[in-house]
């Protein structure tokens, strides 16, 4: 092997531990760091919003006591009223504990969900506080709880609404936690809970 291969060879090699030293700079320092940054955001914003109970809701709303925040409407076929479903059968295992989670079921259709409709809507599902606006605020708050919805026209004038899924849960101090994704298994929701309320 002469001279100019062996230090083809040893620059490669320098370059594949090199190589190797980015990427773990990047999965062990700054992929955390940047989804600590990312994560610190949610929630945070100018939106204010109205609650079926009279209250306005804004980012200062999750502080004082854990939360859980769902993003749905009144017209949804299947998910929403399934996430409610699950979110009472919580509701009643933390019940055992004294406790109640405090929830917000913020509209991602406010040209449909007026207050009361949405009032209506969650009457029945315990802890459960209604929220609606403007198009405008509503679409603040999707910006600032990084949600996705999108109109989805149907039939006759008519249309459905495609929306991130998931409950977001939020410390004391408004400070976002992690998701249940939807349908988690009740064994895996409860001890989430139970930690986030110090149960």
């Amino acid at each position: 092997m002469n001279g100019n291969a062996f230090r083809l060879i040893r620059l490669a090699l320098w370059a594949l531990v090199g190589a190797a030293l980015l990427a773990t700079l990047w999965f062990q320092v700054l992929s955390p760091r940047l989804n600590q940054e990312i994560t610190a955001e949610i929630g945070i914003g100018d939106y204010k919003l109205e609650t079926t109970d009279g209250s306005s809701f804004t980012a200062a709303s999750l502080k004082g006591e854990p939360s859980a925040v769902f993003f749905g409407f009144t017209h949804c076929p299947d998910v929403c009223p399934t996430t409610l479903g699950d979110i009472s059968i919580w509701q009643e295992d933390l019940a055992k504990d004294n406790a109640t989670l405090r929830v917000f079921f913020i509209s991602v259709d406010p040209e449909r969900d007026t207050a009361q409709t949405l009032g209506d809507y969650v009457s029945w599902a315990p802890g459960v506080v209604g929220v609606t606006g403007t198009r405008a605020e509503v679409d603040k708050a999707l910006k600032a709880f990084k949600i996705y919805a999108r109109k989805v026209p149907g039939e006759n004038g008519d249309y459905s609404m495609d929306h991130t899924a998931y409950v977001m849960l939020f410390d004391a101090n408004g400070r976002f936690d992690q998701v249940i994704t939807y349908q988690e298994l009740p064994e895996k929701v409860l001890p989430k809970l139970r930690k986030l309320m110090n149960l």
